[in-house]
């Protein structure tokens, strides 16, 4: 049976994953526990801003990697939010910046895996360690269904509005990823009082983890590979 720590920057993510996820995997038959961890310490949430350093991030994934040598651990985290400079970057976010938005997550990703399997002294054995880095942040997935998302939040109106901003890519995760465009800015922007823990994961279940995966290749990747753990 597996054991899975998904360590999240937010009370957005940690709901999406208590509730839409760990669902979803233990409905596989081979999961024993799925557990949200926000990355720091979570009673110092109220006073959280943005995500942490990479440093302390790091601590914290190594701590339960050796304290349990079974349990798994993955990352659910904002590429948008990610710092890139000084002491508190994350490996490979300020080289993905000037990369084609194919190479972004997979780049960061890799170099956090490197950086984890060099602390636990890995050398194949890297299979503990799943690092998923959203493109560009949570927000994004909720374009996965633009009728379901403005249903959810009671905006039926705004369905025309959100359909807009996604026509306008590929896939939702390719929304981009400055102060005035990312997912989340866009969203603001129609709906001023958006609260994102509530109002994002009453779209996100909404719209259903299925349709989520069908409108976003990356998030699709990510849980696959943690359907494969069992």
């Amino acid at each position: 049976m597996v054991r899975l720590l998904v360590h999240v920057e937010g009370e957005t993510e940690e709901t999406f994953v208590a509730e839409v996820l760990a669902p979803h995997l233990y409905g596989l038959g081979g999961f024993e526990m799925v557990t949200p961890r926000l990355l720091g310490n979570a009673r110092l949430r109220s006073k959280r801003r943005g995500i942490k350093g990479w440093d302390s991030s790091r601590e914290d994934i190594l701590k339960h990697l050796k304290r349990d040598r079974e349990v798994y651990s993955t990352t659910m985290v904002d590429y948008y939010a990610l710092p890139d400079t000084g002491n508190r970057a994350w490996p490979g976010r300020a080289e993905a910046s000037a990369l084609p938005f194919p190479q972004k997550a997979p780049t960061v990703q890799d170099a956090l895996l490197a950086d984890i399997a060099n602390r636990m002294g890995w050398d194949n054995e890297t299979g503990r360690f799943i690092p998923y880095v959203m493109m560009h942040e949570f927000e994004g997935l909720l374009f996965s269904d633009c009728d379901a998302f403005a249903d959810a939040i009671g905006l039926e109106d705004l369905a025309s509005d959100f359909q807009s901003i996604r026509d306008g890519f590929s896939t939702p995760e390719e929304i981009n990823d400055s102060p005035i465009t990312a997912p989340s800015k866009r969203i603001v922007g129609l709906v001023p009082n958006y609260q994102k823990p509530f109002m994002g994961n009453l779209a996100a279940f909404e719209i259903g983890l299925d349709r989520i995966r069908e409108e976003c290749p990356l998030f699709d990747g990510w849980v696959a590979s943690l359907e494969d753990l069992v």
